[in-house]
């Protein structure tokens, strides 16, 4: 076994330019949703497919969502397995889908062709997640050329939607085929992480958004005594929903960074088109992100008190709503999963991984509600959906060092 696991790491100790190569192909692969603006993800998935077979994994699974605002009419996700000593699994995961560049004149080159300077490779979605891609297919590559059987069987996914809420992505492949996955099994989502492998996420906050909707009275603006002001109630509103719910949910969890419950006015409607009319409507959004002890129905109820408050003293109409909820998860530190991982990092990076929560949103969630220790891990920049999008050649391979010591020595975890 130990002789094994050091033949993988020499071996991925040198394949710089084999990252700098498949970060290439990649990357012209612009890989944009529809909501996106884009056709799907369908070539980099065939691209992908051809690089496994090309290296000799055979056992290909595709679980395609169906979606007809793409040319093909279909989302791809792929599972590549890799079959070890025993029948219990690493999984990893990789998301294939890209967001768009942004402002072209803030990049400083061609987005979509990568840039080598030094150990750098710049480009969209060189970070977010192809780093994670090509530390799996370097991986796969490196088992199949040097015949190594690994202690557990490999399984790659490689999926879709991810930037754009996971429907034809991991919640597609979880709702479709979920005789695949096994609680027994180690789960790493490579998706987020810090600059020196330090960060191991294993939790995340609860998410609550909710619309703000105010209904009073249009009028001219001369006259503001004759209408109902939304856009001021609402104003009201967002500063009260702001302060009250921080002050009434103020508990703290050491785990999360910020270690609180945040509550934060966001996305705003356009109420009225003009500048001289009082508005009769207004919407606004509050991005509410709640440690695991909170209850998203008492933050609810502590809004509809808010909201009868302030609509009383405006004299208009106020609805608070939920569009959208999403439970706390979180990965038991003890879990077998996370005391592989951080016995690999340390080898390879030489730090101690320490077990954190985010507020953010990754696909570990999907995993973790369904029973599932998941643990979201990388060694990244943190450039991710910024113009010079970047992603560094050493990190890319010390992941796959990482994952092969997870791959080697985790049988009996």
């Amino acid at each position: 076994m130990f002789k094994n696991l050091d033949t993988l790491l020499r071996g991925l100790a040198g394949r710089e330019d084999r990252v700098a190569e498949l970060q290439a192909v990649l990357t012209a692969c612009q890989a944009l949703g529809p909501d996106n603006g884009g056709q799907g993800e369908m070539e980099k998935t065939r691209c992908i497919t051809d690089w496994l077979k090309a290296c000799g994994v055979t056992d290909l699974t595709r679980l395609d969502a169906p979606d007809p605002r793409v040319p093909d009419g279909l989302r791809p996700n792929l599972v590549a397995r890799v079959p070890g000593k025993s029948r219990r699994t690493l999984w990893l995961f990789g998301h294939t889908d890209v967001v768009p560049p942004g402002d072209r004149a803030a990049w400083s080159g061609d987005p979509w062709q990568v840039r080598r300077e030094g150990d750098w490779l710049y480009g969209r979605g060189v970070e977010d997640n192809q780093q994670a891609i090509a530390s799996m297919l370097l991986l796969a590559e490196e088992l199949s050329a040097r015949g190594v059987t690994p202690e557990l069987s490999l399984s790659m996914v490689f999926m879709a939607d991810e930037e754009t809420g996971n429907a034809y992505g991991l919640r597609h492949v979880l709702e479709t085929a979920p005789q695949l996955f096994a609680p027994g099994d180690l789960y790493i989502v490579p998706d987020a992480g810090g600059p020196k492998g330090e960060d191991m996420e294993v939790a995340e906050k609860g998410q609550l958004w909710v619309r703000v909707r105010t209904t009073g009275v249009q009028c001219h603006a001369s006259t503001p005594q004759q209408g109902r002001n939304a856009f001021l109630a609402g104003a009201e509103m967002a500063l009260a929903a702001h302060n009250g719910l921080r002050a009434a949910f103020d508990d703290a969890n050491p785990l999360f960074t910020p270690p609180f419950s945040t509550f934060v006015p966001s996305k705003h409607e356009p109420n009225v088109p003009n500048i001289n009319t009082v508005p009769g409507s207004d919407v606004f959004y509050i991005d509410c992100r709640l440690l695991p002890h909170v209850d998203p129905e008492a933050v609810l109820a502590k809004l509809r008190s808010t909201a009868a408050e302030v609509a009383a003293r405006h004299r208009v109409r106020i609805e608070v709503e939920s569009v959208q909820q999403q439970q706390a998860t979180a990965t038991p530190t003890v879990s077998p999963v996370v005391t592989a991982l951080r016995a690999a990092v340390a080898r390879i990076y030489g730090v101690e991984a320490r077990p954190m929560g985010i507020g953010g949103g990754t696909v570990a969630a999907l995993l973790r509600q369904r029973g599932l220790p998941a643990v979201v891990w990388s060694c990244i920049a943190g450039t991710c959906h910024q113009p010079d999008e970047r992603s560094s050649i050493t990190a890319t391979l010390k992941d796959a060092q990482v994952f092969a010591h997870v791959l080697m020595n985790a049988a009996h975890v």
